[in-house]
């Protein structure tokens, strides 16, 4: 099963999956809204800014397992996100990224190793997987990078297929 066949919500319920953004480079992050990195949503929509017309697209999936710092409800998330970092990148419904109840995205996003050659549990919010524009996992960036440190903007831009 690719990337593409896994099924998923958006934040208002509806179904869609990664093959909606197939041919484009994804930048799929686990956010949370009352976290010490959540300053990161406003590099990842100027990412999202930046790149999208060039074949890019921000993939945020709220997370509420670390610390309870994401409490709210979808339209909660969606009005902080729009409000306070006017968020226009897609965000998917909330979603267990570790644990039992992981969602089989990030049961697959998991196998991929990190720079430093470590796989495994998600660390924390804003842990940053990239995408290819064909459904490969071509980068795990950890929680602490920013969003728009030089080698996440050299990946995306690496990816980018316009």
């Amino acid at each position: 099963m690719s990337l593409y066949d896994i099924p998923l919500r958006t934040l208002t319920g509806e179904p869609t999956s990664l093959a909606d953004y197939k041919g484009k480079a994804v930048l799929v992050v686990n956010v949370a809204s009352k976290c010490g990195l959540t300053p990161q949503y406003a590099g990842l929509e100027r990412l999202q800014a930046q790149y999208g017309e060039r074949g890019f697209t921000v993939l945020g999936v709220p997370c509420n397992q670390f610390g309870a710092q994401e409490p709210g409800s979808a339209e909660e998330i969606q009005t902080f996100c729009s409000a306070t970092y006017g968020v226009t990148f897609p965000l998917l419904e909330k979603t267990d990224v570790n644990g039992d109840g992981r969602h089989p995205l990030y049961t697959r996003l998991t196998e991929v190793a990190d720079a430093d050659g470590e796989a495994g549990d998600i660390q924390w919010n804003f842990e940053k997987f990239l995408i290819s524009p064909a459904g490969e996992v071509v980068a795990r960036i950890r929680p602490r990078t920013e969003p728009e440190a030089p080698e996440v903007v050299a990946a995306i831009e690496a990816q980018l297929p316009v």
